[in-house]
């Protein structure tokens, strides 16, 4: 094989293992189901059973939901009172509403070293992310979202350090679950907010991708690999999953799904669409991919490699001058005048 071949073919293959290096994690999601973690339907009391009360319970009786204020639309008061009327004050239960100034107050209280990030955040939804993994971390309990409703009292999820929904087809959610207070993995997720606080350009990717379902789903790949998902105890890191059957469906399921209003913008509209179209989106994917390697191989070739000399088959390195000095783009930038660039913050672009 020729030398200028062989060479382009090297850095093409680490281009492509440090790409697939970079997003393994994502990719991992896609075949990880967690069911080694799974609460089984056989392990849960039924409703009503006497066998409820006989199990240890190491979760608080703390159910914590989130809104812009105490005024709740009427088409999530119905689920929010379901959670209510099964979870009484006469049985030991604590509600708790997080309004957006309930919320940063507690953060600049509680967590001060991470106020800023909290109240710079763009969207409002990454606040109301951030607050359900700080109030579980420091009080503990079971966080609801408010379009989930409770079918069935919630004690037997008690028995868990911490326990998650697993969603389909891939990772888990933030929109049902509980811990005891400070349970290790919620101390990393909330370690972890700020090196994640970044910008994806499209608001859904950036949401998922800093606060929500995803980051949660990073967090938990992350832990289990490095081998923390272990301890049943109170003190335990071990995160148990709620898979779709337990989460709604049944008579024996804990929640109900309410329909409502979403965040989802209008970039949602596009990432559905590339969904919809998945194989024209994989044939375009292959056709530019191609594009570009032919492209690389050109420039390659056109800029960096030289006729071989005679009676030498192999093409030999362009070494007269500079890089600049080959890319005939380069020279024409170049020649224009500096600019000086100054670093801004990231919550300013």
């Amino acid at each position: 094989m020729r030398r200028a071949v062989l060479l382009f073919l090297i850095f093409n293959l680490a281009v492509i293992a440090f790409l697939v290096h970079s997003v393994w994690t994502l990719i991992s999601l896609l075949v990880v189901s967690g069911s080694e973690d799974a609460i089984s339907k056989a392990e849960l009391p039924a409703p009503g059973s006497t066998l409820i009360d006989s199990r240890p319970q190491m979760i608080p009786k703390i159910i914590h939901q989130t809104y812009i204020n105490e005024s709740i639309p009427l088409v999530w008061q119905e689920a929010q009172q379901s959670c209510i009327d099964l979870h009484s004050e006469e049985d030991g239960w604590e509600y708790k509403l997080w309004t957006d100034s309930a919320s940063a107050d507690f953060i600049q209280t509680e967590y001060p070293w991470f106020y800023d990030t909290f109240a710079n955040y763009p969207y409002p939804i990454q606040r109301a992310d951030a607050i359900r993994y700080f109030v579980l971390h420091h009080y503990g309990g079971i966080y609801i979202d408010l379009d989930d409703g409770c079918n069935r009292a919630l004690e037997p999820l008690l028995s868990y350090p911490a326990f998650v929904r697993r969603t389909v087809p891939t990772g888990i959610s933030n929109d049902a679950m509980g811990s005891v207070p400070r349970h290790p993995f919620f101390t990393r997720v909330i370690d972890q907010l700020s090196d994640y606080d970044r910008s994806w350009i499209l608001p859904y990717i950036t949401v998922m991708a800093s606060t929500g379902p995803l980051f949660l789903s990073v967090m938990w790949r992350h832990w289990t690999t490095e081998g923390l998902n272990v301890g049943d105890g109170a003190d335990g890191g071990r995160i148990r999953i709620i898979f779709p059957d337990e989460y709604n469906g049944h008579s024996w399921s804990f929640f109900t799904h309410h329909l409502g209003n979403s965040w989802h913008g209008a970039d949602v509209q596009f990432i559905f669409w590339l969904a919809r179209n998945w194989i024209f989106v994989t044939v375009l994917g292959f056709v530019l991919g191609i594009t570009v390697l032919l492209m690389g191989w050109w420039i390659y070739r056109r800029y960096f490699v030289r006729a071989p000399l005679a009676g030498d088959s192999s093409p030999r390195w362009r070494a007269t001058g500079p890089l600049k000095q080959r890319l005939p783009f380069w020279r024409r930038i170049s020649g224009q005048s500096q600019q000086d660039y100054e670093l801004i913050d990231r919550h300013e672009v």
